[in-house]
Formats: C-alpha cells, sequence, structure tokens
C-alpha cells in the first residue's frame, strides 16, 4: 500500500480536526492509526474512505487521488471497504443477505457470483452455520465477522476498520485479531483506527500517533510501543 497526504486539513465549524496533515508511506499492508479521543483519528479514516470531505490538502492512495466532488467519489468509495465499530447489519435480514444486499445492489454482481463470493468467506471466518441467523441470533463477535466478511465480499482494493473491537468484550476482540490475521495471510492493504493497544501491535506493520489534529510520530509497532520520542506519546501509552 501507498500513501501520500499532503497539506491535509479538515475543520467543524471552528474547531479543525485535521491540521496540514503530511504522510508518505509505502510498502506497508496494514496502517494503523491510534491517538486520544477527539485527536482526529477517526476523521482522517472517513476522509481517506471518501466518508468526509476536506478543506484543504491532497490524498493519493495506491496512486489514486481522492476526488473532493461527489459524483467522482461515489465511484472512489466503491474501491474501498469500510467496518464500522457498531456493526451496521440490517436486523431484518440473515448474515448472508447483509452481504449479499450490497454486492447486488450497489457493486451490481450476478446474483450467482455473489453468493458464490460470500459462502466462500462466509466458511474462511467460521461462519458458514450462521447464514441464516439474523444479527440479534449472533454474538457480537460474529456481527462483527460478518461485517469484515461484508466488506471483502466486494473485493476492495483497501479495507478500512474503525474501531473494529470497541463493542466488544475482550474474549470476543482476540476473536477478531484472529479474523483480521487472516487478512494479513492475503496481504490485504488495510487502514485500522483501534483504542487497544495489544490489538494495534498485532497486527500493524506501521503505527501514526495522532493528536490535535496532528500526526506526531510514526514507526513499526516496536518503536512506538518500546521507544516514543514524544511527551505526548508516553503520556498517551503511559509510560
Amino acid at each position: 500500500m501507498e500513501i501520500k497526504i499532503e497539506k491535509l486539513s479538515k475543520a467543524f465549524g471552528e474547531q479543525i480536526v485535521l491540521d496540514e496533515i503530511e504522510l508518505e508511506l509505502s510498502q506497508i499492508h496494514s496502517l494503523v492509526i491510534i491517538g486520544p479521543s477527539g485527536g482526529g483519528k477517526s476523521t482522517l479514516l472517513r476522509v481517506l474512505a471518501g466518508l468526509e470531505s476536506i478543506d484543504k490538502g491532497r490524498i493519493v492512495l495506491n496512486g489514486e487521488v481522492v476526488p473532493e466532488k461527489e459524483e467522482s467519489l461515489h465511484e472512489y468509495r466503491k474501491g474501498i471497504g469500510v467496518v464500522f465499530q457498531a456493526f451496521n447489519l440490517f436486523p431484518h435480514l440473515t448474515a448472508l443477505k447483509n452481504i449479499l444486499l450490497p454486492l447486488e445492489k450497489v457493486h451490481q454482481v450476478n446474483p450467482v457470483e455473489a453468493e458464490k463470493r460470500a459462502l466462500k468467506l462466509l466458511k474462511r471466518f467460521g461462519l458458514f452455520e450462521h447464514k441464516d441467523k439474523y444479527p440479534h441470533q449472533l454474538s457480537g463477535g460474529q456481527q462483527q465477522r460478518v461485517a469484515i466478511v461484508r466488506a471483502m465480499a466486494l473485493e476492495p482494493k483497501v479495507l478500512l476498520l474503525d474501531e473494529p473491537t470497541s463493542a466488544l468484550d475482550p474474549a470476543l476482540t482476540k476473536e477478531i485479531l484472529e479474523a483480521i490475521k487472516e487478512l494479513r495471510k492475503d496481504k490485504k492493504d488495510m487502514i485500522l483506527v483501534t483504542h487497544e493497544m495489544e490489538f494495534a501491535k498485532g497486527v500493524a506493520d506501521c503505527i501514526i500517533f495522532v493528536s490535535g489534529g496532528k500526526i506526531i510520530e510514526i514507526g513499526i509497532p516496536s518503536e512506538i510501543f518500546s521507544n516514543p520520542k514524544t511527551e505526548e506519546l508516553k503520556a498517551f501509552l503511559k509510560l
């Protein structure tokens, strides 16, 4: 994965959420964004997903400039898979139909091909026997795995995950970590926001620490967690 961000700024009213962010990374598969609440990490992820407009700057993701106009953003989003912390499954649809709906309706995938793709992924992530269950019949970990499968079935260029374990207890967090490690075997390009530091260590090729709308530190997990360079990161990690 290659990411280039130039002077990226975003404000909500008077509040500056992203403040002229600069970043250039190449040859990584999983980027993890950590930082305090309100520091800008989720907004950065939403901008990368094309879900939030920017005020100033430029983003190039895997050679593609993230567009600014809504009609172009609609096409860009089709190449991005997003997994939210709240699962966002349709309660009136089974696990299988939650996966099939965007494939068939948004991406115009042939129903036979869509079902073949969905069932293959459900088997891989240990969900095949739950395919006909509704969300309320699934555990939180199972619902989040269905959400990951739904995003993966779209065959996205990049998978973005926003706090994928925040609604889960420690046992289910481990379940999702294992699912994401499975994605790493495929060298799937991923960008994750998380507040779980052990989770970050387990999945990251590279970590950025975002606070006050700026990237304060960047490095591999061992550098970030064992040798933080700034007082802000030391305080965040309680070192």
